[in-house]
């Protein structure tokens, strides 16, 4: 079944339908889900959803999950102990599970009702990642029970965003190897962007740098940086803004006003300047953080490059217990 088909068949399975949404995994994986969260906080008037880091969905479990909720648990490999489990206890307590994994052997998806195998790599289709599938399923979630006005445009996006991303993809080539050559030898960076591309500002910050690159980083969102963390701002510390099109672009484009006046190490990554404004204006702005995902790949392979520190390098992860 696809997309639609596996939401709808789920609607009709109680007579109160689909009353939540809670959308669970980790690392990136929960990075994944950020866009459809803020989607269904923007756009649902009954739904509700919920963002949870999948251990602590499992030790701290929302007391109205229940038959009517359906919970989508991401994990790449499929075998994320935590994962797993949030899928178990999900099933458990008679909610309608959904797993994606690139993983057909996945342990996850013997506690899934519903499963994807998304695809992955460089040469697949953006639309079959998970972020997409997964903001996909919100959408037809919302179609379901409130009918998306703008499901139709929203469709229409999905079909234009992967063409959008490889031709910004070889726009930012050079400015990502000029970025990488500047800022080889930092080991702090700030990572800026609002609405439901803040939640790629700390996906790039805790996976992109910390995780792959071994370097400090933090996410600031664009709306929050001016109650706090401009107090930082100087002339020495990198940061990078992730602008937005769509409703928030004025929260970023403010901060991008106070950094070009104090700060002097600053790259801006342009959504708006990379094409995205070819999807339609009511739905853009679901698609940002679509299309960052990808053109900030590109800025982190150039810096793994120079730096000489493989993007798959580890100390940790898969190598101790913890």
């Amino acid at each position: 079944m696809d997309v639609s088909q596996v939401i709808s068949s789920i609607n009709k399975k109680n007579e109160k339908g689909i009353s939540e949404l809670y959308l669970v995994a980790c690392g990136g994986s929960l990075v994944d889900m950020y866009p459809s969260k803020y989607f269904l906080e923007s756009e649902a008037k009954s739904v509700v959803t919920g963002l949870y880091t999948a251990n602590e969905f499992v030790h701290a479990t929302p007391k109205r999950l229940n038959e009517n909720s359906v919970v989508i648990v991401c994990s790449h490999g499929g075998n994320t102990p935590e994962s797993v489990e949030a899928a178990k206890i999900s099933m458990e307590l008679g909610a309608q599970t959904i797993g994606l994994t690139h993983n057909k052997d996945a342990n996850l998806l013997k506690y899934s009702n519903h499963a994807f195998l998304y695809e992955w790599g460089a040469e697949s289709d953006v639309k079959n990642n998970p972020m997409a599938i997964i903001l996909k399923l919100a959408v037809e979630v919302l179609n379901v029970t409130e009918e998306y006005v703008y499901y139709e445009a929203f469709k229409d996006g999905m079909e234009k965003i992967n063409e959008i991303i490889k031709n910004g993809e070889e726009l930012v080539e050079e400015r990502a190897r000029v970025f990488a050559n500047r800022y080889q030898k930092e080991d702090l960076f700030y990572v800026l962007s609002s609405g439901a591309s803040y939640g790629h500002a700390y996906g790039f910050s805790i996976c992109s740098l910390m995780e792959m690159q071994w370097l400090n980083a933090a996410p600031i969102h664009s709306g929050e940086y001016f109650h706090g963390p401009f107090e930082v701002t100087d002339k020495e510390i990198p940061f990078i803004l992730m602008m937005n099109e769509g409703r928030t672009r004025p929260l970023d484009e403010r901060a991008q006003a106070f950094l070009d006046k104090y700060a002097e190490k600053v790259e801006v990554v342009d959504a708006k300047e990379l094409g995205i404004s070819k999807i339609r204006e009511e739905v853009v702005e679901f698609f940002n953080p679509v299309l960052f995902y990808s053109i900030l790949c590109v800025y982190r392979e150039a810096l793994a490059e120079v730096r000489k520190h493989p993007l798959e390098t580890r100390r940790y992860m898969g190598k101790v217990s913890y």
